[in-house]
């Protein structure tokens, strides 16, 4: 590369150097009556060479000459002074923003998130304020709200227990306040393994257990006892097995190996939430059997899965 001043006012520089062609780039000012003031305009061009002279424009590229004002020059000068190092670095960590985002947009995004250090990735869009608080509450809110539309259409298939537990352990927040977090850990000892093992809000261990809505279990019995809704033999098993993990968590609260199992967290006066069952169909007197079921209980409450929809719905502010 090489460059000269070949008049007042005016640089021009050697771009690349062929056998037959030559691209230039030449700056030049436009002088102006008002004093001070600078307009620089650029052309690039690219000339077909004979000789010792320059002879003509090579008019074989669509590009073979362009002359920007001194407008379009400064945000050309912006545009790479902003973005050629990213750029340079690789297109995937350069994110086009226009007013329209595409596919190539979204691949660029995704490929910025894909960073497998999603602490460094963290710190560095919260050190640089790259997204604004309300766009972060947004995207949680998204990302609950399609959460809630696929919880809507498992209930609609016939699920094992499995598809269940593995949603709610990526959505614990439907369960409330109740609940600060889903603990890896489920067994609590040889012979008894809960659904989940929960930290609760005041830091004490709590239970989940959940029974999938479909097949054949029911609610309610069938036959009422004197003219009252009375729980299902189903619920009663559930609920046994619920009060039975209590139990048997007391029974480990100071075991030394239970307590590194669910990583120190204490165990006082453990509770449950027993997920089981529908009651999008119930009637008013199903209802308030329901209120009167879960009272009865100190330590376990009882959440239907519309219950559970319902609550989440609420959360999301659908």
């Amino acid at each position: 590369m090489g460059n000269g001043k070949n008049s007042i006012g005016r640089l021009t520089v050697i771009l690349k150097k062929k056998a037959r062609t030559v691209t230039e780039a030449v700056l030049w000012d436009i002088p102006h009556k008002t004093e001070g003031k600078e307009d620089v305009s650029l052309k690039i061009g690219r000339y077909k060479t004979g000789g010792l002279f320059r002879k003509q424009l090579d008019v074989s590229s669509p590009k073979s000459e362009l002359t920007l004002d001194f407008e379009e020059l400064q945000a050309l000068i912006k545009f790479l002074s902003e973005n050629y190092e990213p750029f340079k670095k690789g297109v995937k960590k350069f994110i086009p923003i226009d007013e329209r985002f595409d596919q190539c947009n979204v691949e660029h995004l995704r490929a910025i998130f894909r960073n497998p250090d999603k602490k460094e990735v963290l710190a560095f869009v919260s050190k640089n304020n790259i997204m604004p608080d309300d766009l972060i509450i947004g995207f949680e809110q998204q990302k609950r709200a399609n959460a809630i539309k696929e919880f809507e259409t498992m209930l609609n298939k016939d699920l094992l227990e499995e598809k269940w537990q593995e949603w709610f352990k990526k959505n614990d927040w439907v369960l409330g306040s109740d609940c600060v977090r889903i603990l890896d850990e489920r067994v609590i000892d040889t012979s008894n393994i809960t659904d989940y093992l929960a930290q609760a809000y005041d830091g004490f261990l709590d239970i989940i257990e959940i029974k999938r809505p479909e097949g054949r279990l029911r609610f309610w019995s069938e036959k009422k006892d004197h003219d009252n809704d009375i729980p299902s033999n189903d619920l009663i098993k559930a609920i046994t097995q619920a009060t039975k993990y209590i139990y048997e968590v007391e029974r480990e609260a100071n075991s030394v190996k239970f307590l590194e199992k669910v990583g120190y967290v204490k165990t006082v006066k453990p509770r449950c939430i027993l997920i089981f069952g529908r009651s999008n169909e119930w009637d008013l007197n199903k209802m308030e059997s329901f209120r009167i079921l879960n009272s009865s209980y100190h330590n376990l409450s009882i959440m239907t899965y519309d219950h559970v929809l319902s609550r989440a719905r609420r959360i999301v502010g659908i």
